[in-house]
């Protein structure tokens, strides 16, 4: 692709192609929250189902999206970005039909399979098309913010269709969307890949798999099953065993799926990490608060979405302030904030009753949602920035991939913890159950501000040039 013949009308028309599809999505990934109770009503899903029917779509998008990733880099990002649309649009489809828990996590798995080819894609393709970096950190944040925004109004928008139509519709509304995607990306986005694309690596592919499977499941499955059963304590097994062989595999490979030199930069590692622990956040307070709004404080589907408003309204805001400042100052500032936005929240969350008020909750949210909305920019930012384009696929889908990690583990961690406290009926205890899970949202904050300082230091920026030196070599 010749970016330098782009006009910037293109460019930004590229970049709202993108924006548009990975809106759909994130509205998709968060709303389904505000469906669960009625999917636990009409489908009779158990507690661990519905976890699952949660985890099955961000555990399989996170197994795939640095395979997804080198596709785009080497079949061509609009070719694999087109079939991923189209693929989640068939997901949706087939989850819209479910009929019993079962067939809607596997429906929601198929709908990951597409997912994985959009996230990674789609930060590849604004990689590519931006070249100048003012501009190119400028796009990242605007994409930031949308992906910010579309979870954050996931709930308000999910909690609507719910309540209108009925939880099927969270599905339906993908569908149109999709395919006017598909269409507008064969007019508009021009065909790239890398000049030298990576080998398959199916080994690599396969450990993880079993890596982030075997933990995730783990988790979710150690209350009813019991943490020192046979199974739990295999699959933590296979999950450690599995991440030795896989950093094992890799170091001996020339061009592995996971290539370990990327973690060699301090600002690279820092937004990974990062991003797994702000996700969790994010991941766990969704889950848990979907939960609390209608099972304890008994809302209409409707009326917990419209609670969520002012962490939404807080991501629309600052999200794309978050990727101007990345811009013109850098990631300390951001990230600091963010952490700070999201520790408030948690400590606010704390003290959470059967009876807090609706006030009170909505300061909570809206604390969170300043904080979430001024994460992304500088993960992503510090993810990418400083990498080949060539190899634009592979960060972003690393970077795309701790995010989803941090998602199953927030959606699996934080309602073990509280599930695993629940003393009596969902209404009568939850609320007090929550407490040490807001204790873990808490100690997420604070990390998230030790990075803020962590990644962005002198020592950190060198070792991220020394990085980008090898990776041109």
């Amino acid at each position: 692709m010749d970016d330098a013949a782009l006009s910037r009308r293109r460019r930004l028309g590229v970049l709202a192609i993108c924006c548009m599809s990975l809106f759909i999505v994130g509205i998709d990934s968060t709303g389904v929250n505000l469906a669960l109770p009625s999917i636990n009503r009409e489908l009779g899903a158990s507690g661990s189902q519905l976890q699952w029917v949660v985890d099955a779509y961000t555990l399989i998008l996170a197994s795939l999206l640095m395979l997804s990733g080198s596709m785009g880099d080497r079949l061509g990002r609009k070719r694999v970005f087109q079939v991923g649309l189209v693929v989640f649009g068939v997901g949706s489809i087939c989850c819209s039909l479910a009929v019993d828990p079962g067939f809607l996590i596997g429906a929601r798995g198929l709908q990951a399979i597409g997912g994985s080819m959009l996230n990674p894609i789609a930060m590849s393709i604004i990689t590519n098309t931006f070249r100048d970096p003012r501009e190119r950190a400028q796009a990242i944040g605007m994409w930031g913010g949308v992906i910010g925004l579309s979870m954050a109004l996931g709930p308000v928008i999910g909690g609507a269709l719910v309540e209108g139509i009925g939880w099927r519709a969270i599905f339906w509304l993908n569908v149109p969307v999709v395919a006017a995607a598909v269409i507008l990306a064969g007019l508009f986005v021009p065909e790239s890949r890398a000049a030298l694309a990576r080998r398959p690596d199916p080994v690599a592919q396969v450990l993880v798999v079993v890596m982030l499977g075997s933990v995730t499941y783990a988790i979710i499955e150690g209350e009813s099953l019991g943490w020192t059963s046979f199974t739990v304590l295999g699959c933590f097994v296979a999950s450690v065993v599995a991440t030795g062989a896989l950093v094992g595999w890799e170091l001996r490979r020339d061009q592995p799926l996971l290539d370990p030199r990327f973690f060699r930069s301090i600002p690279f590692s820092g937004a990974v990490l990062a991003a797994i622990v702000g996700f969790c956040a994010m991941a766990g307070f969704l889950f848990l608060n979907t939960l609390y709004l209608q099972e304890v404080r008994a809302l209409s589907a409707l009326q917990a979405g419209l609670m969520t408003l002012p962490m939404a309204l807080s991501v629309a805001v600052f999200g794309p302030v978050s990727g101007r400042v990345v811009g013109d100052r850098g990631a300390r500032l951001p990230m600091t904030i963010a952490g700070i936005g999201i520790g408030l929240s948690a400590v606010l969350l704390m003290s959470l009753s059967n009876h807090t008020s609706l006030l009170y909750l909505g300061i909570a949210y809206l604390f969170f949602g300043i904080g979430f909305g001024m994460l992304n920019a500088p993960i992503t930012n510090a993810a990418v920035s400083g990498m080949p384009r060539a190899q634009a696929g592979v960060a972003a889908a690393i970077a795309s991939t701790s995010r989803q990690v941090g998602g199953s583990l927030g959606v699996a961690v934080l309602p073990a913890i509280a599930y695993g406290r629940l003393d009596g009926s969902m209404a009568r205890g939850f609320a007090a159950a929550t407490h040490p899970a807001w204790g873990v949202m808490l100690g997420c904050a604070i990390l998230l501000v030790v990075l803020a300082f962590a990644v962005t230091g002198g020592v950190a920026l060198r070792s991220g040039e020394r990085v980008a030196a090898e990776l041109v070599q």
